[in-house]
Protein backbone atom coordinates (compact mmCIF):
# COMPACT_ATOMS: atom_id res chain seq x y z
CA UNK A 1 0.00 0.00 0.00
CA UNK A 2 1.03 3.48 -0.78
CA UNK A 3 0.62 6.83 0.98
CA UNK A 4 -1.37 8.56 -1.97
CA UNK A 5 -2.30 12.13 -2.40
CA UNK A 6 -5.94 10.73 -1.13
CA UNK A 7 -4.27 9.22 1.98
CA UNK A 8 -3.72 5.03 1.39
CA UNK A 9 -3.46 3.80 -2.16
CA UNK A 10 -4.14 0.15 -2.33
CA UNK A 11 -3.96 -0.01 -6.57
CA UNK A 12 -2.23 -3.32 -7.38
CA UNK A 13 1.10 -2.33 -9.26
CA UNK A 14 3.68 -4.25 -10.77
CA UNK A 15 6.60 -1.81 -8.76
CA UNK A 16 5.88 -4.84 -5.87
CA UNK A 17 7.89 -7.40 -7.52
CA UNK A 18 11.33 -5.05 -6.84
CA UNK A 19 10.84 -6.07 -3.16
CA UNK A 20 11.19 -9.57 -4.19
CA UNK A 21 13.39 -10.01 -7.34
CA UNK A 22 16.00 -8.09 -6.58
CA UNK A 23 19.25 -8.96 -4.25
CA UNK A 24 18.28 -8.01 -0.92
CA UNK A 25 14.46 -8.27 0.11
CA UNK A 26 13.49 -6.60 3.35
CA UNK A 27 10.02 -8.74 3.21
CA UNK A 28 10.13 -11.95 5.10
CA UNK A 29 9.12 -15.05 3.04
CA UNK A 30 5.41 -15.42 3.75
CA UNK A 31 5.13 -11.83 2.38
CA UNK A 32 7.63 -12.48 -0.79
CA UNK A 33 5.30 -15.37 -1.29
CA UNK A 34 2.08 -12.92 -1.47
CA UNK A 35 3.57 -10.47 -3.35
CA UNK A 36 4.71 -13.69 -6.36
CA UNK A 37 1.09 -14.81 -5.99
CA UNK A 38 -1.29 -12.21 -5.93
CA UNK A 39 1.58 -10.45 -9.13
CA UNK A 40 1.16 -13.77 -10.96
CA UNK A 41 -2.90 -14.25 -10.41
CA UNK A 42 -3.46 -10.39 -11.24
CA UNK A 43 -0.45 -9.02 -13.21
CA UNK A 44 1.57 -11.90 -15.11
CA UNK A 45 1.16 -12.64 -18.76
CA UNK A 46 3.80 -14.48 -20.85
CA UNK A 47 5.50 -11.27 -22.05
CA UNK A 48 5.96 -9.45 -18.63
CA UNK A 49 3.18 -7.86 -16.14
CA UNK A 50 0.31 -5.41 -16.77
CA UNK A 51 0.91 -2.05 -15.42
CA UNK A 52 -2.64 -2.15 -13.85
CA UNK A 53 -5.22 -5.24 -12.76
CA UNK A 54 -7.55 -6.21 -15.57
CA UNK A 55 -10.17 -5.65 -12.64
CA UNK A 56 -9.49 -2.01 -11.74
CA UNK A 57 -12.18 0.15 -13.03
CA UNK A 58 -9.12 2.20 -14.89
CA UNK A 59 -7.75 -0.68 -16.32
CA UNK A 60 -7.16 -0.02 -20.43
CA UNK A 61 -6.74 -3.37 -22.16
CA UNK A 62 -5.14 -1.96 -25.66
CA UNK A 63 -2.54 0.83 -25.72
CA UNK A 64 -4.45 2.50 -29.27
CA UNK A 65 -5.17 6.02 -30.27
CA UNK A 66 -3.82 9.01 -30.56
CA UNK A 67 -1.31 10.39 -28.84
CA UNK A 68 -3.70 11.54 -25.45
CA UNK A 69 -4.98 8.42 -25.35
CA UNK A 70 -1.84 6.52 -26.08
CA UNK A 71 -0.66 8.63 -22.72
CA UNK A 72 -3.41 8.58 -20.77
CA UNK A 73 -3.36 4.27 -20.60
CA UNK A 74 0.77 4.11 -20.45
CA UNK A 75 0.13 2.86 -17.02
CA UNK A 76 -3.02 1.52 -16.92
CA UNK A 77 -2.73 -1.62 -18.07
CA UNK A 78 -0.02 -2.39 -20.99
CA UNK A 79 2.27 -4.96 -20.62
CA UNK A 80 6.14 -4.02 -19.77
CA UNK A 81 8.07 -7.08 -21.08
CA UNK A 82 11.21 -5.35 -18.76
CA UNK A 83 9.38 -6.92 -15.90
CA UNK A 84 9.29 -10.59 -16.59
CA UNK A 85 12.65 -11.14 -15.75
CA UNK A 86 12.17 -9.20 -12.54
CA UNK A 87 9.04 -11.76 -11.88
CA UNK A 88 11.10 -14.63 -13.29
CA UNK A 89 13.77 -13.79 -10.46
CA UNK A 90 11.19 -13.05 -8.02
CA UNK A 91 9.58 -16.25 -8.36
CA UNK A 92 13.34 -18.49 -7.87
CA UNK A 93 13.38 -16.46 -4.54
CA UNK A 94 10.15 -18.19 -3.52
CA UNK A 95 10.15 -21.29 -4.69
CA UNK A 96 13.65 -22.18 -5.80
CA UNK A 97 13.22 -23.89 -9.13
CA UNK A 98 15.49 -21.86 -11.16
CA UNK A 99 14.54 -24.40 -14.66
CA UNK A 100 10.72 -23.25 -14.02
CA UNK A 101 11.38 -19.61 -13.27
CA UNK A 102 13.71 -19.40 -16.37
CA UNK A 103 10.61 -21.01 -18.79
CA UNK A 104 8.87 -17.93 -17.78
CA UNK A 105 11.34 -15.91 -20.01
CA UNK A 106 10.51 -18.39 -23.00
CA UNK A 107 8.16 -16.58 -24.92
CA UNK A 108 10.04 -13.55 -25.06
CA UNK A 109 12.19 -16.36 -27.06
CA UNK A 110 9.41 -16.58 -29.69
CA UNK A 111 9.07 -12.63 -29.62
CA UNK A 112 11.86 -11.76 -30.93
CA UNK A 113 10.81 -11.97 -34.55
CA UNK A 114 7.15 -9.99 -34.01
CA UNK A 115 7.85 -6.54 -34.35
CA UNK A 116 11.81 -5.43 -34.01
CA UNK A 117 13.83 -8.84 -35.47
CA UNK A 118 15.88 -9.64 -32.28
CA UNK A 119 14.97 -7.41 -29.78
CA UNK A 120 12.04 -7.15 -27.71
CA UNK A 121 8.87 -4.60 -27.30
CA UNK A 122 8.39 -2.16 -24.76
CA UNK A 123 4.56 -2.66 -24.02
CA UNK A 124 2.06 -4.91 -24.79
CA UNK A 125 -1.28 -4.77 -24.90
CA UNK A 126 -2.83 -6.01 -21.86
CA UNK A 127 -5.10 -8.42 -22.91
CA UNK A 128 -4.85 -11.42 -25.19
CA UNK A 129 -3.27 -11.79 -27.74
CA UNK A 130 -0.99 -8.99 -26.48
CA UNK A 131 0.04 -7.54 -29.04
CA UNK A 132 3.28 -5.07 -28.77
CA UNK A 133 2.80 -1.59 -29.16
CA UNK A 134 5.09 1.15 -28.13
CA UNK A 135 8.86 1.16 -29.62
CA UNK A 136 9.93 -2.34 -31.05
CA UNK A 137 13.14 -2.54 -29.52
CA UNK A 138 13.59 -1.57 -25.80
CA UNK A 139 16.90 -1.74 -24.15
CA UNK A 140 16.11 -2.12 -20.81
CA UNK A 141 13.24 -4.41 -22.41
CA UNK A 142 16.34 -6.69 -23.75
CA UNK A 143 18.53 -5.85 -20.89
CA UNK A 144 16.18 -7.10 -18.10
CA UNK A 145 15.13 -10.44 -19.36
CA UNK A 146 18.53 -11.33 -20.49
CA UNK A 147 20.18 -10.71 -16.81
CA UNK A 148 17.38 -12.77 -15.68
CA UNK A 149 17.89 -15.44 -18.32
CA UNK A 150 21.77 -15.27 -17.72
CA UNK A 151 21.39 -15.49 -13.64
CA UNK A 152 19.20 -18.02 -13.79
CA UNK A 153 21.14 -20.41 -15.97
CA UNK A 154 24.17 -19.72 -13.45
CA UNK A 155 21.44 -21.35 -10.65
CA UNK A 156 20.76 -24.26 -12.72
CA UNK A 157 24.09 -24.99 -12.63
CA UNK A 158 25.06 -24.70 -9.16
Amino acid sequence: MLDGPAGDDSILRPNQIFAVSLPHSPLDLATQQAVVRVCGRELLTSYGLRSLAPGHPDYRPHYLGGVWERDGSYHQGPVWGWLLGHYALAEYRVHGDAVAAQARLTPIRDHLLDAGLGTVSEIFDGAPPHVPRGAPAQAWSVACVLEAWQRLERLKQQ
